[in-house]
């Protein structure tokens, strides 16, 4: 399936875990998944993106069988009930990226952009599946216990510059980009890549944006994850501006609201 972009869209994410920092817990019943996937659909979501293992500060993964077994029914419910919605499954697992793609998904979402499964590449080489290739330092475990860079901005390309190398080998080309804000980086390293985010225009590639109720919104307003919506839409606001093509959200209606207006005032400086 064809993903437009040209203009911005959104990506609603739909966490099947008990334990993500945001919405944990909320949709284990297979009712309130359901409920949850058509809402976000309704509300003008292009993506679906399933995750069945928690990637939280600290986390740990879920065996890939329970993983799998957990995926399945919800690709194959969207697919049979919204087959225009594009299903993204956020994993980092090949084996659970080829049962994805058997099951009707249509991108891979892979935190580790590669490095956390030595065959993702070659997986994904032999599938039609679009590619997010994230960027982490460390893993969900370890990935904000000391995080260090001379230059954030800098490292995460020369890590796109490697990764790239080894997929675009295969014949990969496919692929979305994914600073990885809030993965492995400091509050200040956060904004520092949102930012800079006009500089990995240079990639061939689109560029999506992960910042929804994130602690770079939370922490530096001293609030909780449910008080981040307002927060989320001037940091989505500033993405947007900046050349993100895709916003990874909780929130779909604001983001598609804030997508509209964006192009309203880029096509009014267009005529202008």
């Amino acid at each position: 399936m064809y993903l437009d972009l040209s203009f911005p869209v959104v990506m609603g994410v739909m966490n099947i875990t008990d334990d993500s920092f945001y919405d944990g817990g909320r949709y284990l019943s297979e009712a309130a998944v359901h409920r949850r996937i058509e809402t976000m659909i309704e509300e003008g979501a292009a993506i679906i993106d399933i995750g069945a293992v928690s990637t939280r500060p600290g986390s740990t993964a879920i065996p890939a069988e329970y993983e799998i077994a957990i995926l399945q029914p919800v690709i194959q419910w969207i697919e049979k009930n919204y087959p225009d919605t594009l299903i993204s499954v956020d994993t980092f697992r090949s084996q659970v990226a080829l049962s994805a793609a058997e099951s009707g998904a249509h991108i891979i979402n892979d935190i580790s952009g590669g490095t956390m499964d030595e065959r993702m590449a070659e997986t994904m080489a032999g599938m039609d599946l679009a590619y997010v290739m994230m960027h982490i330092q460390g893993t969900p475990e370890t990935m904000q216990i000391n995080p260090v860079y001379e230059d954030v901005t800098r490292e995460v390309m020369q890590f796109f510059d490697r990764q790239l190398e080894k997929f675009t080998l295969t014949g990969k080309s496919n692929i979305i980009l994914d600073p990885g804000f809030g993965f492995g980086k400091t509050i200040a390293h956060n904004y520092e890549l949102l930012g800079n985010l006009g500089a990995f225009s240079r990639y061939p590639y689109p560029v999506l944006a992960g910042l929804s109720r994130k602690s770079l919104i939370y922490r530096s307003l001293n609030i909780t994850p449910d008080e981040a919506l307002n927060g989320t839409t001037v940091l989505n606001t500033i993405a947007l501006l900046n050349g993100a093509n895709i916003l990874r959200v909780h929130d779909v209606k604001q983001a598609v609201e804030t997508i509209k207006l964006i192009t309203i005032l880029k096509e009014s400086n267009r005529n202008n």
